[in-house]
């Protein structure tokens, strides 16, 4: 089976390539689908989502190129809505709802910009106590669904993004494992997949892809869905990781 990927930004947030240069990509892989899925915007920081502006620019390229292309390859239109994000989702083909901030005395403090930012966090918000931010971002993230509406739970631990090192907490603690698996046992009745995302390996953050195995088992035990992405901010990345996620699909 030719696989296919629904989480895909483009140059009109952080990725490098046009709407059309992604779909002539999978096009030359073989893909039957694509799903574009720009960051949301977010009036608090403009450093990779989309502006007003570049938002309705985004619609009408990926409109284009499904009208241009849709003898070739099925194109649809999503939105990677952030958790804080005030805009509406009316209108898009699907929605993964992400979490990429914690917000805090009236701060919205990124959990995805840099190793040394999160540090930097922990010591001014959280007193040098990192499985508090950890508390605290899985209970935003526990909230995604019912805040989005998302069909697609996006990269559910992307906190651990710069822990490859395992050097800023232990993702075996009793207090991050709790905080985890109660967020994950806080979606398990809502109607969404839980998105398998090899994002941070392709750009050499982490060897395996979010989530850990032992929420993905978690997941599929209780009876729910998966689904692949790459996360793909380059039309390069597109399918990053496929082989991957084929070998977890059996070993589950």
């Amino acid at each position: 089976m030719i696989p296919c990927n629904y989480h895909t930004h483009t140059c009109f947030c952080d990725g490098k390539h046009t709407p059309e240069e992604m779909v002539q990509k999978a096009i030359g892989l073989g893909c039957k689908e694509i799903g574009f899925s720009g960051h949301s915007y977010t009036p608090f920081d403009g450093s990779f989502c989309m502006s007003r502006e570049n938002t309705l620019a985004y619609i009408k390229a990926v409109r284009a190129v499904q009208e241009k292309y849709a003898e070739q390859i099925k194109i649809y239109l999503g939105i990677e809505q952030d958790y804080h994000s005030p805009e509406s989702t009316a209108g898009y083909d699907y929605i993964i709802g992400s979490v990429h901030y914690v917000e805090k005395d009236g701060a919205y403090l990124s959990v995805d910009e840099s190793k040394e930012t999160q540090i930097a966090i922990v010591e001014q918000y959280y007193g040098g106590d990192f499985y508090s931010f950890v508390e605290d971002y899985y209970e935003v993230v526990s909230d995604v669904y019912n805040k989005t509406r998302c069909h697609i739970i996006g990269h559910f631990d992307l906190i651990t993004k710069f822990n490859r090192e395992r050097d800023l907490f232990d993702p075996d603690h009793p207090r991050y494992i709790a905080a985890a698996r109660k967020a994950l046992d806080a979606l398990l009745d809502a109607p969404a997949l839980l998105e398998v995302n090899t994002g941070a390996m392709s750009r050499g953050y982490t060897t395996e892809p979010y989530p850990t195995r032992d929420i993905i088992s978690r997941w599929v035990s209780a009876g729910k869905e998966i689904i692949f992405s790459s996360d793909c901010h380059s039309k390069d990345h597109l399918l990053f990781g496929y082989d991957i996620y084929e070998a977890l699909k059996v070993s589950l």
